[in-house]
C-alpha cells in the first residue's frame, strides 16, 4: 500500500445553510487529494489522458463522521489500496486540524480507453511509476 497526505482549507462557498460542509464536496476533496498524489509519484492526470487513458470513478462509498466548517484546516489520508487489471481501489481518512477522523471514504477507479471507453489494463508507464515509489511491496495484484 502506498499513502500520501494532502492539506487544505475549507472554503466559505463549500459551506450550506447550516453552516456546513456540504457533502457534496467530499468527492472533489478526495480527488484532488488523488491527484497530487499521483502528481507527487511524477504522474498528471494530463499525461494519463493524453496517453489516450481515462480514470473514471467508478464506485464511491463515505461515511460521514463529524461536520467541518468553513476555514478548518484538514488532512485527507490518501491509500491507495490495490491495483488490478484495470481497477484501482483508494481509501481516504479525512481529519480536522485536532487529529479527529471527521470522514472515511473509499474509492474504486478503472482505467479505460479515451477513445472508446472500454476498460483496458492499467498503462504500463503508470505501473513503473507506481514501483519507482513504492519502497515495500509490490503495487501489482
Amino acid at each position: 500500500m502506498m499513502e500520501y497526505e494532502h492539506k487544505f482549507r475549507v472554503a466559505y462557498p463549500e459551506t450550506d445553510q447550516m453552516g456546513t460542509v456540504h457533502h457534496s464536496n467530499y468527492p472533489k476533496y478526495y480527488e484532488t487529494a488523488r491527484w497530487e498524489f499521483f502528481r507527487d509519484l511524477g504522474i498528471t492526470y494530463k499525461s494519463i489522458e493524453e496517453a489516450g487513458y481515462l480514470l473514471p470513478v467508478i464506485r464511491m462509498n463515505f461515511r460521514f463522521i463529524k461536520t467541518i466548517q468553513y476555514d478548518d484546516l484538514l488532512t485527507v489520508k490518501v491509500v491507495l489500496k490495490n491495483l488490478k487489471g484495470a481497477r484501482i481501489w483508494f481509501a481516504y481518512k479525512l481529519y480536522n486540524e485536532n487529529g479527529e477522523l471527521v470522514n472515511e471514504a473509499e474509492t474504486e477507479l478503472a482505467f479505460v480507453c479515451r477513445n472508446t471507453w472500454k476498460p483496458c489494463m492499467t498503462p504500463e508507464f503508470f505501473l513503473k511509476a507506481l514501483e519507482a515509489n513504492h519502497k515495500h511491496e509490490p503495487v501489482r495484484a
